[in-house]
C-alpha cells in the first residue's frame, strides 16, 4: 500500500522523496488501524476534523441512503437534503444569519467569503493574522499568515497584523487584558494606516488552530467587532477547525461576546466523511445579492451526499450530547491532566485550549522560551506512535485534538502516552 502510494500519489506540503506514510486501513470511533492491524488512538482527528469519530453508523447510513436515491445534482436545482442541511446549520448560527453558500471545503469557503465581502462593500483589502491558516487557494493562502503564504502570494489586497498570543507577546504585555488591549490598538492603527475605506473585511480564526490553538483573551473578539462596526468592515470568522463541537460549543464564537457577519465552516460539520464547507451569511449581505448577481459558484456546491452527511452529523451530535461531551472532557480531563504534566515536565512551556482543542507548547528552556528543536519534535512524534497514539504536531507544539466522542478512559490513555513519551525524552 505504501509503495503504491509513493509511486502514484503526490502529497501536500511535502518533499516527496522523504515520505513514509502510515498505511491507514480502517477506523472506528477514536481508533484507527494500519494495514498490519496495529491500532492507534487518534489524538489528531486526522486533520482536526473527525469530530464525531470514525465510521459513525448514522452518518455512514445517511450517505448510503442518499446515494441510493440521488447521488449528485447540479447546484442550480433545489434539493431537499441540501435545504435541510442549510436549515440545521442556520439554526445553530446567531440570529440574523439565515443563508448558507456551500463549498467543497474550508479553503474555498474563505475564498467565497472574501468575494462576498468585497462585492458587498465595494472595497478590496482583507486583514488577517500572521498566526493563521485559512486554506490553500488563491485568496485563502494569501490571507494565511504562516510560512505557507510566502511562495503562494499571487492574490492582491491582503494585509496582516499580529493577533494576541500572551505567551510570546508582540506587545510586551504581562496580563491577558493588556494583550487584548494592545493587540486591538495595533489592529486599529493598521486599519487607519491602510485607509479604512479600502478595507473590505477582517478574516480571523475565532481560535487560531494550526497556528497554536491561541484562545483569544477576554475582550479581544468583542473589540474586533467594535472596530469592524466603526469602520464599516465585514467581520468574517473562520470556524473551519474550531467549529461544530471542537471547543465544546457548536461554534467557537459562542464562547465569546461576538457576532460575525460571515462564518466559514467545513471539517467538523460532517467530520470530513464527504468533502464539504460553506459560508453562513448575514441577512444584510444576503439581501445585497437579491438583485445583484453573486459572481461565484462550484459544480459540487451542496452536493447531496455531503448534505446528507451534514444532516446526520448534526442530528447525531444533538441526540448523543457530543458537544457537551467535548466541553466536559476538556474541563474535567484534558485540561487538568495536561496542566499536571506541565508541572512535572520541563519541556512544556505552556498548555492552552478548551473542549477537545488543546496545544502543548514545547520548549528547550522555560526561561528563554526557546522552541524545542525540530529533531526533538520528530522524536516525540515517533515515541507517541510507538506507544500506539497518532499525534498532531506543528512546529514546536503537540496538539491534543481527539474526536469529540472521546471517552474518559481514552483521554486518560492518551495523556499517559504523552507523559511516557516526554519522560523518555527527558
Amino acid at each position: 500500500m505504501v509503495e503504491a502510494d509513493r509511486t502514484h500519489v503526490f502529497h501536500s506540503w511535502s518533499a516527496q522523496a522523504s515520505l513514509s506514510p502510515i498505511a491507514i486501513a480502517g477506523g472506528l470511533g477514536c481508533t484507527v488501524w494500519d494495514a498490519d492491524g496495529r491500532e492507534y488512538l487518534d489524538l489528531s482527528s486526522q486533520l482536526v476534523n473527525v469530530n464525531i469519530g470514525h465510521q459513525h453508523p448514522r452518518v455512514v447510513a445517511a450517505i448510503q441512503e442518499q446515494a441510493s436515491v440521488l447521488a449528485t445534482v447540479a447546484p442550480a436545482h433545489a434539493n431537499a437534503t441540501r435545504a435541510e442541511a442549510a436549515r440545521l446549520i442556520t439554526e445553530l448560527a446567531p440570529e440574523g444569519l439565515n443563508k448558507v453558500f456551500f463549498t467543497n471545503g474550508g479553503a474555498d469557503a474563505n475564498e467565497n467569503a472574501i468575494r462576498m465581502a468585497r462585492q458587498f462593500t465595494g472595497r478590496d483589502k482583507v486583514i488577517s493574522h500572521y498566526r493563521s491558516y485559512h486554506g490553500n487557494t488563491g485568496s485563502a493562502i494569501a490571507a494565511t499568515g504562516d510560512w505557507r503564504r510566502v511562495p503562494n502570494e499571487y492574490a492582491r489586497g491582503h494585509v496582516h497584523v499580529f493577533g494576541p498570543y500572551l505567551y510570546r507577546s508582540e506587545f510586551w504585555a504581562e496580563t491577558p487584558e493588556q494583550e487584548a488591549e494592545r493587540a486591538l490598538h495595533h489592529l486599529e492603527r493598521v486599519i487607519q494606516a491602510e485607509g479604512p475605506s479600502s478595507i473590505a473585511a477582517m478574516l480571523f480564526e475565532t481560535v487560531p488552530g494550526t497556528a497554536g490553538i491561541l484562545t483569544p483573551p477576554p475582550g479581544y473578539l468583542r473589540g474586533v467587532r467594535e472596530i469592524a462596526d466603526r469602520y464599516g468592515i465585514v467581520l468574517i470568522l473562520d470556524e473551519v477547525m474550531a467549529g461544530f463541537g471542537r471547543t465544546g460549543e457548536w461554534f467557537a464564537f459562542d464562547g465569546y461576546d461576538v457576532r460575525p457577519d460571515l462564518v466559514t465552516f467545513a471539517k467538523g460539520v460532517n467530520s470530513g466523511y464527504v468533502p464539504v464547507g460553506g459560508v453562513i451569511i448575514s441577512d444584510a449581505i444576503a439581501r445585497h445579492f437579491d438583485d445583484t448577481v453573486f459572481p461565484g459558484g462550484l459544480t459540487y456546491s451542496g452536493h447531496p451526499l455531503a448534505a446528507a452527511s451534514i444532516v446526520a452529523t448534526i442530528e447525531a451530535m444533538r441526540d448523543e450530547g457530543i458537544v457537551g461531551n467535548a466541553a466536559r472532557i476538556g474541563a474535567d480531563v484534558l485540561g487538568p491532566r495536561l496542566r499536571e504534566l506541565a508541572s512535572r515536565h520541563e519541556l512544556i512551556g505552556e498548555v492552552r485550549g478548551k473542549g477537545v482543542f488543546w496545544a502543548v507548547e514545547l520548549v528547550a528552556d522555560r526561561v528563554t522560551k526557546a522552541p524545542l528543536a525540530a529533531a526533538e519534535m520528530a522524536r516525540l512524534k515517533n515515541e507517541l506512535l510507538a506507544l500506539g497514539v497518532l499525534p498532531f504536531t506543528a512546529e514546536n507544539r503537540l496538539h491534543v485534538v481527539p474526536p469529540a466522542v472521546i471517552t474518559d478512559a481514552e483521554a486518560e490513555r492518551g495523556i499517559a502516552a504523552i507523559d511516557a513519551a516526554l519522560s523518555a525524552m527527558s
